[in-house]
């Protein structure tokens, strides 16, 4: 599955109007809204509405455009949170080694009782014992795992 290139926040960004922030709310409903109809949402000219969605590009504010999924329609019909406590300054070694595995969604460098968070979706719960017993826990720098199987999940779109 291909990652994303996340920008390096600009320390310079400008700070959000409530015009952009409206843009952003628009696309992350709808990533293949047309210029034309997010300017006409917004009320203002498409040059406008494409010059600001290009500067949040720009801004690193947006960081690419992806399909919502259906996971259990898509065949990965188990999904579950994994905790990790992991070697201290291991992080980028294994953040490189979690980026590999499949099924992988999100990974995030938490602070509390453990030190990673991940998402991740696998066809079954077989597949998911299999990256969970043999893939995750093989890692060096894994000290404990826990895992946290999602019953339900709801995609929200965040609305400032």
């Amino acid at each position: 599955m291909p990652r994303e290139q996340m920008a390096e926040p600009d320390p310079q960004s400008r700070p959000l109007d409530p015009i952009d922030r409206t843009i952003l709310r628009l696309l992350q409903e709808d990533g293949r809204a047309s210029i034309r109809s997010v300017a006409e949402r917004v009320h203002v000219s498409r040059a406008n509405a494409y010059a600001r969605i290009n500067r949040l590009i720009e801004d690193g504010v947006i960081r690419g455009f992806t399909a919502r999924v259906d996971h259990e329609r898509a065949g990965q019909g188990a999904s579950a949170y994994i905790t990790l406590k992991i070697v201290q300054n291991s992080w980028r070694t294994v953040r490189e080694t979690l980026l590999t595995l499949p099924g992988v969604a999100h990974i995030a460098l938490v602070s509390g009782d453990f030190d990673v968070l991940m998402l991740v979706h696998t066809a079954d719960n077989r597949s998911l014992r299999e990256l969970v017993l043999t893939r995750i826990q093989a890692i060096p720098e894994v000290l404990s795992s826990r895992t946290l199987l999602v019953f339900e999940e709801t995609d929200l779109v965040v609305d400032d």
